[in-house]
C-alpha cells in the first residue's frame, strides 16, 4: 500500500496507508460514531462534500452489496478507517468495500489514529481537510495546507442541485393505497421512500428546484421534505417554496435537512453546530409521550429556537412545540405546528442500519394525513 496523508486546515497531519482510490480529496473532515452500517453512510447523498471518520476501529469485515446501498452511488468525498478488514466474510456480500471505493473515485487513509483524529476534532470543531495518496501526498506539506485552506467551507454551501434526481418519478403504494406523498429531493435515501410505501403511501418524487405549483398539482395528501448536505441558509428558494406549501395546508413533513428547512419556513434561524451529529446511537426525547429513542443521526446544522417547549411561529404560522429534544446537548430535534399541519424531526427514523425506534413517525404522517382528509 502506498503512503497516504490526512491534512487538516490547522495544519494538523495524519500519515497512514492508502485506502480505496489513490489521488485527492477535499471536504469537511466529521466523524460518525456508528459501529455498523457503514454503507449506508457512504451512500447517504447528506455526506456529499464531507471526509468520513469511521470511529468504529475495524471497518469492511461484511462487505458491500447493492440491497443495502441508500442511494445509486457513494457520496462521501473522502474515508478515513483505522484498521481495514483484510477479508470479506458474510453470505450476502458481493464485493468488498476497497473495491467499492475504487470503482466510485473514492480517496481513502488507513492506519491512522481515528481516536486521536475524533478527539482533535471534538475539540477544535469539525474543519476542512484532504486526503492525498500516491504521487498527491508527495508535495510538501506547506502546500498541502495550502490547497486545504482554499476548498469550500461547508458553511454557506448549496448541495442539493448536485445530489437531487434529474427526474421526477413516482414510486406506487404496497398494497392499498391510503394516500399521495410529494417529495422534494434535496438528498432522499431509499429507505425513506420503502418506509411510506409500505405504509400505502405513493410517492411522487421531485427535483430539487420543484415550485410549488408543480407539487400541489400532483394534487398530494402530504408534501415531504427529504435529508440532504449543505446550509440551510444557503436553500432559501425550498424555504420559499414550503411557504407556499405551508400557506395552502397541505400537511407537510421534513426529515434532518428538511427540519432545518422548516425552522426557515416558521422564521427561526439555523445555526452550525461545532461538529454536528453523526452516527446511529444518539438519545433523543419525544416530549410528546416522554420516551427517550435511539436515534441515527447526520447533520452539522440545526434550528434555534428560544424558549419553548412551545413559542409563537416568527414568521406568523402559529403556535410551534419543539416535540424533540437531544438529550446529548439539548438540541432541537424536531418541531410539531400546532396551527397548521407540519412537523418534522432533525434525525433520521428510516434508519435502515438501525436503530428503529423511531419508524413511528411514518405511522404520525400517515394518521396527519388521514385526520387533515377527515377534515376537509
Amino acid at each position: 500500500m502506498s503512503q497516504a496523508l490526512l491534512v487538516l486546515e490547522d495544519g494538523r497531519v495524519f500519515s497512514g496507508q492508502a485506502y480505496g482510490a489513490e489521488g485527492k480529496s477535499l471536504g469537511e473532515v466529521v466523524f460518525a460514531t456508528g459501529m455498523t452500517g457503514y454503507q449506508e453512510t457512504l451512500t447517504d447523498p447528506s455526506y456529499a462534500g464531507q471526509i468520513v471518520v469511521q470511529t468504529a476501529p475495524h471497518i469492511g469485515n461484511t462487505g458491500v452489496n447493492a440491497r443495502d446501498e441508500e442511494s445509486q452511488r457513494i457520496w462521501v468525498e473522502g474515508y478515513v478507517v483505522r484498521d481495514p478488514s483484510r477479508i470479506v466474510s458474510n453470505f450476502r456480500s458481493e464485493s468488498s468495500l476497497p473495491e467499492e471505493l475504487k470503482k466510485f473515485g473514492v480517496v481513502g487513509i488507513s492506519g491512522i489514529d481515528t481516536r486521536a483524529l475524533t478527539r482533535h476534532l471534538r475539540t477544535a470543531g469539525s474543519m476542512r481537510g484532504g486526503v492525498f495518496s500516491g504521487e498527491a501526498s508527495k508535495f510538501p506539506i506547506e502546500q498541502l495546507i495550502s490547497e486545504v485552506q482554499g476548498a469550500a467551507k461547508m458553511k454557506g454551501l448549496s448541495l442539493s442541485d448536485v445530489v437531487t434526481t434529474a427526474e421526477s418519478y413516482t414510486i406506487p403504494a404496497d398494497g392499498s393505497k391510503v394516500g399521495r406523498v410529494a417529495i422534494v429531493d434535496l438528498g432522499i435515501k431509499r429507505s425513506t421512500i420503502e418506509h411510506m410505501a409500505a405504509r400505502g403511501l405513493e410517492v411522487v418524487v421531485f427535483p430539487a428546484k420543484v415550485d410549488s405549483k408543480t407539487l400541489l398539482a400532483a394534487n398530494p395528501d402530504a408534501v415531504f421534505y427529504s435529508n440532504g448536505p449543505g446550509d440551510p441558509e444557503a436553500a432559501g428558494a425550498q424555504v420559499e417554496v414550503l411557504r407556499e406549501i405551508l400557506d395552502s395546508k397541505v400537511p407537510f413533513f421534513g426529515i434532518c435537512f428538511g427540519n432545518q428547512l422548516l425552522g426557515r419556513a416558521l422564521g427561526f434561524e439555523t445555526y452550525k453546530l461545532p461538529f454536528g451529529h453523526r452516527g446511529i446511537n444518539q438519545p433523543v426525547m419525544d416530549r410528546r409521550t416522554g420516551k427517550v429513542e435511539v436515534t441515527a443521526h447526520n447533520h452539522g446544522f440545526a434550528v434555534k429556537v428560544e424558549g419553548g417547549p412551545e413559542v409563537q411561529s416568527p414568521a406568523g404560522y402559529g403556535r410551534v412545540a419543539i416535540s424533540h429534544v437531544s438529550l446529548n446537548d439539548d438540541c432541537v430535534e424536531g418541531l410539531e405546528c400546532l396551527d397548521i399541519p407540519a412537523f418534522s424531526v432533525q434525525y433520521h427514523p428510516e434508519a435502515a442500519a438501525g436503530p428503529h425506534d423511531s419508524n413511528y413517525l411514518f405511522d404520525r404522517l400517515v394518521e396527519l394525513i388521514q385526520k387533515n382528509k377527515a377534515a376537509k
